[in-house]
């Protein structure tokens, strides 16, 4: 197995040569994969999460495998979801359109990843995203610009307009400067 990771100025390679992929560590702790999570089997975990953020608990391995801070932004966006959701409170509808943004941004990602280079795969990937790493450039939907909101170790993007209602959300780590 290999496993290439690059988040933000962190870059990690390993390299696992095992008979049973339960002896990779960290593997056994990973829940579903995203992408063979059914509709219900979302709607199960969003409701057992209680009142979880949404972006929060898209970027947990344990919870569900394969999304990650970039592809949740992607996600949330597509689903028209704002990132501080609570993962409670979508309604069946809404679930329904987190699954279909779920399968859609991360097979496209998958598609873009298989046809390019090693080289490339991190500009490839750049390439397909709609608001992760874009603050300050217009949304492809609605053209309102679109936000970041600064966190203690990371940073999401979103549209005020497509996920919010136009509402800005705070960012934490100057609300607590500022108090």
């Amino acid at each position: 197995m290999l496993d290439i990771t690059e988040a933000g100025t962190q870059k990690r390679l390993a390299v696992y040569l095992v008979r049973d992929l339960d002896a990779v560590p960290g593997l056994g702790r990973l829940g579903p994969d995203a992408l063979a999570v059914s509709e219900q089997e979302l709607a199960d975990i969003l409701g057992a999460a209680g009142k979880r953020q949404l972006k929060t608990l898209l970027r947990e391995q344990g919870v569900i495998a394969g999304i990650g801070n970039a592809y949740s932004d992607e996600i949330l966006h597509a689903a028209r979801l704002s990132p501080y959701a609570p993962a409670d409170s979508l309604t069946p509808q809404q679930v329904a359109e987190l699954h279909t943004a779920i399968r859609q941004i991360l097979t496209e990602a998958a598609e873009r990843a298989r046809s390019a280079d090693l080289g490339k795969i991190k500009a490839e990937k750049r390439a397909g995203l709609r608001v992760h790493n874009r603050t300050g450039e217009p949304c492809d939907v609605c053209v309102t610009t679109i936000a970041q909101v600064r966190l203690a170790d990371s940073a999401f993007q979103y549209c005020p307009t497509c996920q919010t209602g136009g509402k800005p959300l705070a960012d934490r780590r100057m609300s607590r400067l500022l108090k």
